[in-house]
């Protein structure tokens, strides 16, 4: 008999300041481990890159997390004995895989936490197992701070894991 794939449902958050989004990496920090790809997805200004400081505050590593935009990418080693934080900004890349290609991602992930701002559509082929992290925020001339976070796991990676913590 044929195995059906349960989906996992996703957990639905609400951030209303930069420090909230900050402390949201920092707690989803403690259910990452080498061999995990998270793609954040938003507009501009939606937090992307101060989800991922706090990521790399929770994950213990080296060096502040800065967008990488005009590098593309930047490794953050660990200062303790966890796996390393590999930031990617695919926002200037246009096409899939093969333009990442250079960036080696598929030899970074098994040692690696590989986080991926603007990565939907270019990066799923690296694994069966990812996490979709979308950021919504009004848009348009808005001093709203208030950001609806949905993460959703895919795969059996994220299948056992309860997202729903990160709401606490």
């Amino acid at each position: 008999m044929e195995e059906i794939a349960v989906p996992i449902p996703p957990a639905e958050l609400t951030v209303t300041s930069p420090e909230q989004m900050r402390q949201l990496g920092r707690r989803l920090a403690k259910l990452l481990r080498a061999g995990d790809l998270v793609l954040l997805s938003g507009e501009l200004g939606a937090g992307k890159t101060t989800l991922c400081r706090g990521l790399g505050e929770g994950l213990g590593v080296r060096g502040a997390v800065t967008s990488p935009t005009f590098v593309i990418a930047r490794v953050h080693p660990s200062l303790g004995g966890g796996p390393p934080l590999v930031h990617v900004d695919a926002y200037r890349l246009g096409g899939g895989l093969d333009e990442m290609e250079d960036l080696d991602l598929d030899v970074s992930l098994p040692d690696s936490v590989i986080v991926v701002e603007w990565g939907e559509g270019k990066v799923e082929e690296l694994t069966d197992d990812r996490l979709h992290v979308v950021i919504h925020r009004a848009v348009g001339d808005t001093t709203d701070e208030v950001r609806h976070v949905t993460l959703t796991g895919i795969g059996e990676r994220w299948a056992a894991v309860d997202l729903s913590v990160l709401s606490a």
